[in-house]
């Protein structure tokens, strides 16, 4: 699918509603939109990728199948798959049990927003990373429609607010809490944070799926917090 066109953001976003319902499909098609990004600035093939939070390993599975040596660090056991496969490892993103500078690209989709200390979690990403090597990041912004997750768009009224309604709604506990798994990461905040850092240069700074000019959204304070939705940010290693 042609990034940035209507087609890919419409295909993407009915995936997306159906994630509770179908949810390997949903991953499947992210992993390959998400890999087709990376190759927009790096080749694949005999690369070394890394997989931070990648859960069930969609991702890492469709990196593999692009030729690149993947490999997946899960923190939490019960988000793997029933039978995890090879180059699976159980580690903290916080604290990746590898050598600096191992990686040609080190991968995360949709953690950020579940870190308590983004900036410690970024800083770990960009160190096992070589200089020239890329780092991807994407999250979905505390103050976008989604940014409650299972509970959104009522997180605008307060998140236990929020939370207590979809327990009530669903009869089943919610998912994420506010403070424990979830956190209030911004758009703005996170850009100021990256344009700091002497370790990094910003190769794409934009909406993950907005379909029109996707990078001009995170350009705008305020409308940038809700507009943008999932925050898409690619990265190169300085030397």
């Amino acid at each position: 699918m042609r990034d940035p066109s209507f087609r890919r953001s419409l295909t993407l976003f009915r995936a997306f509603l159906r994630e509770q319902d179908d949810p390997r499909t949903a991953y499947r098609l992210l992993a390959r939109d998400a890999a087709d990004q990376v190759e927009r600035h790096m080749g694949l093939s005999g690369r070394v990728v890394v997989d931070v939070g990648g859960g069930r390993g969609h991702f890492t599975r469709e990196f593999r199948r692009r030729g690149a040596h993947s490999y997946l660090f899960e923190p939490d056991p019960a988000e793997l798959a029933a039978e995890p496969g090879a180059g699976t490892v159980v580690a903290d993103g916080y604290l990746l049990p590898l050598a600096d500078g191992v990686a040609d690209v080190c991968f995360s989709s949709n953690v950020l927003e579940h870190v308590s200390d983004p900036r410690t979690f970024l800083s770990e990403m960009v160190r096992v990373t070589r200089p020239g090597g890329l780092i991807y990041v994407s999250f979905t912004n505390w103050l976008s429609p989604w940014g409650g997750h299972e509970w959104a768009p009522w997180h605008y009224f307060g998140a236990e607010r929020a939370r207590a309604r979809y327990e009530r709604r669903t009869g089943r506990p919610a998912k994420h809490r506010l403070g424990e798994n979830l956190f209030a990461v911004g758009v703005g905040a996170t850009l100021r944070h990256v344009r700091g850092r002497g370790d990094v240069e910003i190769v794409s700074a934009r909406s993950r799926y907005w379909p029109v000019v996707p990078q001009l959204v995170p350009l705008v304070p305020g409308l940038r917090e809700f507009a943008t939705w999932n925050l898409l940010l690619i990265l190169r290693r300085c030397p």
